[in-house]
């Protein structure tokens, strides 16, 4: 009698022990993110107080990476900071609340085509003498999905020229436009 109790005991434990398992599976699957396949996300840039700075910008994933297209406006003529920057926050008046750049590798800052750099280095665009300014570059550090995915991102257009060199934000000056990257509509 004595090993059928200890067998009855046993074999309830065992079933306890797997209706735990079953029920933290269960509840582990509710909780985790479901992935995405982001595949085009789109910022459309509001002036800062400061600045005029107008226009959108759209990431397109393509296989070696993600093209990186926009069109401005409202700028001074020359080169001027092109980032992505930590928050997709365009509420304080001057572009600050979007915060630095984005970089949650750590690294140093750099140009677009270095191989160590901020996820949010996007190098310089350049306007022309009535302030217009486009880029059209495919990128292979920026992401739309995954831990370092860009969306909900800012994205930051500088009064004056990113150096590439200089730590931590390139020495782009103030703030002229921000924007926030979002999920873009595919029939737009």
């Amino acid at each position: 009698m004595q090993s059928f109790k200890k067998y009855l005991l046993s074999f309830a434990l065992v079933f306890f022990a797997m209706g735990c398992t079953q029920q933290e599976m269960e509840q582990e699957e509710t909780t985790t993110e479901p992935a995405t396949d982001f595949t085009e996300a789109v910022a459309v840039v509001h002036p800062t107080e400061d600045g005029d700075t107008t226009g959108h910008v759209t990431f397109t994933k393509e296989d070696d990476g993600v093209r990186v297209q926009g069109e401005f406006e409202g700028l001074e003529e020359g080169k001027h900071g092109f980032h992505i920057h930590q928050y997709g926050d365009c509420r304080a008046d001057d572009g600050t609340s979007a915060g630095g750049h984005y970089n949650p590798a750590d690294n140093p800052h750099a140009s677009p085509d270095a191989e160590s750099r901020h996820v949010g280095d996007m190098g310089n665009l350049e306007a022309d003498s009535d302030g217009n300014a486009s880029i059209d570059y495919v990128d292979n550090t920026i992401t739309l999905n995954g831990p370092e995915s860009i969306m909900g991102r800012g994205v930051i257009i500088h009064g004056g020229e990113d150096d590439l060199e200089s730590q931590p934000t390139g020495a782009a000056g103030p703030r002229m436009g921000c924007g926030v990257i979002g999920v873009a509509n595919a029939d737009a």
